[in-house]
């Protein structure tokens, strides 16, 4: 991987205006928060790619993705809940799918 830190985080910060994550009043600043993140997932991921095939590699990326996506559903669907609202799974993850991005 050849991108800066920096590059990556400024990505995410601009893939993330698309659809806002709300930091609230949370104890830490978000450039800061995606920063860590981001320096983890590159270190992570120079780790794992030389010990995994590039096949594997996909699959745990896949994997990651699909449990992130499944964790942030159901925690959205709790505050939904704690809300008062109904929860619409399809809705939830209209966000995750290109369906949802048009």
């Amino acid at each position: 991987m050849e991108v800066s830190i920096e590059s990556l985080v400024d990505l995410l910060r601009e893939i993330e205006a698309e659809d806002p994550i709300d930091y609230a009043d949370l104890p830490f600043g978000e450039q800061e928060l995606r920063r860590l993140v981001m320096s983890s997932l590159v270190e992570r991921h120079h780790v794992v790619e030389t010990v995994m095939s590039e096949s594997d590699l996909h699959a745990m990326y896949l994997l990651s993705t699909a449990k992130l996506v499944l964790e942030n559903t159901v925690l959205h669907a709790r505050l939904l809940l704690l809300l008062g609202q109904k929860v619409d799974v399809q809705s939830l993850l209209a966000t995750f799918t290109l369906k949802g991005k048009k």
